[in-house]
């Protein structure tokens, strides 16, 4: 008689049930070793965002992107005023206060984590502002921190925004479409800007004899912080960003580097030899521009020898740490705005973009075309509303006695926060209104489509019945048809838009603003998530200088936060939009019309002062 079935299959089943135990019991400790693994070779990274306020600071994690420390230092001369001329559109910075603030910022930063974290951090790259160039003697050293410069605004770094330049950018221009050779401008729009590093260099030179004989080279900031932290700092070997010098220097590999030494002398003359003690080769931001010297280990606590990457404009890594992808234009909304694309070469083949601020091989993505434009003010224009508003109240209250002086400044302090935000509920209110007011966000100047510094805001339609709230409502309104001309622009020349991608401080604050503009552009807008995505483009770059992950897509695929908000078209709003936009662009093109030479030339003796 034969076993029963159940007998048999008894001590079998004892046998499965303890290998499914042993391999259980495998597993997980297979599992832990492999979490275990990934905690011992995490890798961290440092992304240095240099703002026009401020210096912010982070850490990253390679794996995944989270930041996990992060700290924000000011510029302290900055903060005070000092060697600008808001009057003259003179803005300067001095180069201790970015030394200064990145100091502050990193050692902050890596107070808040371990000594474990900082041991495995592997590279750094930073982003500035920009054109944003500096005089240097033959060192690399800005004239600023030379004996005899200290307090030389014109030795200092001349900030993105400073239009001290119109009349040089106004020559420029004239001698690229006149002189029978190469146009220079073609890769920049057609139209050199006031904002940028030739037109910058120039007026200085005319202006300030004692530069002009001290000095050697010139520098944009996002190349000088890099070649700073690897302490080399010579002008004729720092590695020089493709960004900077393809979008605002007209440098480009058809025409061998920047613009011949013909041009440049024929210009002007103070231009003579400058170009041979610049550079010829740039590099992109996935480079490694060398490693972090002793002495700038110990001022911020990294360990010494780790990659510095080649550094790249602020609103270019912000499109990078927004996860910016083809056709899909990412909005850096700010101060102002930079709005940047890029697009397969191949695909926009002859195709230049009128008007913009350049294209450029590789500046943003490499391997990819880098389309700049912008607008030159943007959250500016509300800062400007919000003081033209508080100026009563500062001072009125200065003078009055009715108040002691830590209340009067606690009050001023309120009212300038909750300023903005009760005018953006109450403007929401408003309907949309076609035969409203209708501004021009030309207050610093156009920057895109088709650079002009010289020209100015406006307003019109306005009654005894305008409103503080119906006056804001048009200053958003404005910024945000300034935002469809870009748009307009790019769509004209043949480049599609896929989608929007929005970041920046007033893309995170300003859900009225948001809508304003997706109303206008009458597109879908979509925001990242990333609260500092300029400084998370400069760690998504310092993690492939770094040798982390082989690739700025990789490392956006790695690193990327995603998106966290999104903001959809109202139809009726729209179409309202429409009407109320074409009554934009006619009231720019009277006020275009009405810049007399006169005027023009008043501007210039202005900005030259």
């Amino acid at each position: 008689m034969y076993p029963s079935a159940e007998l048999m299959a008894y001590p079998f089943r004892g046998e499965v049930v303890e290998v499914i135990s042993v391999c259980i019991l495998y597993f997980f400790l297979f599992l832990y070793q492999i979490i275990d693994m990934s905690k011992r070779e995490r890798t961290y990274v440092a992304g240095v965002d240099f703002g026009t306020d401020s210096v912010r600071a982070i850490l990253a994690d390679t794996h995944n992107g989270d930041i996990v420390a992060s700290a924000e230092a000011p510029f302290p001369r900055w903060e005070a005023g000092r060697f600008c001329r808001p009057d003259r559109n003179q803005f300067r910075q001095h180069p201790l206060d970015h030394m200064e603030a990145l100091e502050q910022s990193a050692r902050q930063a890596l107070s808040m984590v371990s000594g474990k974290v900082v041991e495995r951090v592997v590279a750094i790259s930073v982003d500035t502002t920009g054109s944003t160039p500096v005089a240097v003697n033959r060192q690399g050293i800005p004239l600023a921190l030379v004996e005899g410069f200290e307090e030389n605004p014109n030795a200092m770094f001349l900030l993105w925004k400073d239009h001290t330049a119109i009349k040089e950018a106004e020559e420029i221009n004239e001698l690229a479409h006149s002189w029978g050779g190469m146009d220079y401008t073609r890769y920049s729009g057609g139209i050199y800007s006031a904002e940028w590093f030739w037109a910058k260099i120039l007026h200085v030179l005319r202006h300030d004899e004692a530069v002009c004989r001290a000095a050697y080279s010139w520098v944009e900031h996002c190349d000088w912080v890099p070649a700073l932290l690897t302490g080399d700092t010579k002008p004729l070997t720092l590695k020089r960003s493709r960004c900077a010098a393809g979008h605002k220097a007209m440098w480009h590999p058809g025409w061998e580097g920047l613009p011949s030494e013909e041009f440049l002398t024929r210009l002007d003359p103070l231009l003579a030899g400058i170009r041979g003690r610049l550079y010829k080769d740039t590099y992109t931001a996935d480079v490694r521009a060398g490693s972090l010297s002793e002495e700038w280990a110990a001022r911020l606590g990294f360990p010494a020898g780790i990659a510095i990457g080649v550094g790249a404009l602020d609103a270019h890594f912000g499109a990078v740490g927004s996860e910016i992808k083809p056709y899909y234009l990412a909005k850096v909304m700010g101060t102002s705005t930079c709005d940047m694309m890029v697009a397969p070469e191949e695909e926009l083949g002859d195709k230049l973009v009128r008007g913009i601020c350049g294209q450029v091989q590789g500046s943003i993505v490499p391997g990819l075309e880098g389309l700049e434009a912008g607008q030159s003010a943007f959250g500016d224009i509300y800062a400007w509303f919000r003081d033209l508003l508080l100026w009563p109240a500062r001072h009125l209250l200065a003078g009055s006695g009715l108040l002691d002086e830590a209340t009067r400044e606690s009050l001023l302090k309120e009212m300038a926060e909750r300023l903005l935000p009760e005018l953006s509920a109450e403007a929401a209110k408003i309907p949309v209104e076609t035969s409203g007011i209708v501004a021009l966000d030309w207050m610093n100047g156009r920057r895109t489509p088709d650079a002009d510094q010289s020209l100015k805001g406006g307003m019109a339609g306005l009654s005894l019945g305008s409103g503080a709230p119906r006056i804001f409502r048009a200053l958003v309104e404005a910024t945000a048809f300034g935002s469809k001309k870009i748009v307009d622009r790019f769509r004209e020349e043949g480049v599609r838009i896929d989608g929007v991608i929005a970041l920046g401080g007033v893309a995170k604050k300003s859900d009225f603003v948001m809508q304003t503009v997706a109303d206008v552009l009458d597109i879908p807008i979509i925001v990242a998530r990333a609260e500092q995505a300029c400084a998370l483009g400069a760690a998504m770059a310092a993690s492939v200088s770094g040798g982390v992950h082989p690739s700025l897509q990789d490392a956006q695929s790695a690193m990327g936060a995603g998106f966290e908000k999104k903001y959809l078209p109202i139809p009726e709003n729209a179409i309202k939009y429409k009407e109320l936009y074409d009554r934009y662009s006619r009231f720019g093109e009277f006020i275009e019309g009405e810049k007399t030479p006169e005027a023009n030339a008043e501007g210039r003796i202005q900005s030259t002062t």
